[in-house]
């Protein structure tokens, strides 16, 4: 089960990637948990990235994905 912390980062990598700093527990967690991944960029930085497990946990949520409508 994922605490209300770990959802609440696994929103942030969804809507706000870049905003996401990579050495935060809750997103080694999620990563532990295969619903995000850790990419590295040609620059050479480090983005989290909903995996497609993550994607569709979120779903699941209650339509908290990206293509939900408004």
């Amino acid at each position: 089960m994922l605490s209300p912390h770990e959802i609440s980062t696994l929103l942030l990598v969804q809507r706000a990637p870049y905003q996401v700093d990579v050495q935060r527990h809750d997103l080694l967690t999620l990563q532990r948990r295969l619903l995000v991944e850790i990419e590295r960029r040609a620059s050479g930085a480090k983005v989290a990235r909903l995996t497609a497990r993550g994607s569709e946990l979120l779903r699941k949520l209650g339509g908290l994905d990206e293509d939900r409508e408004a």
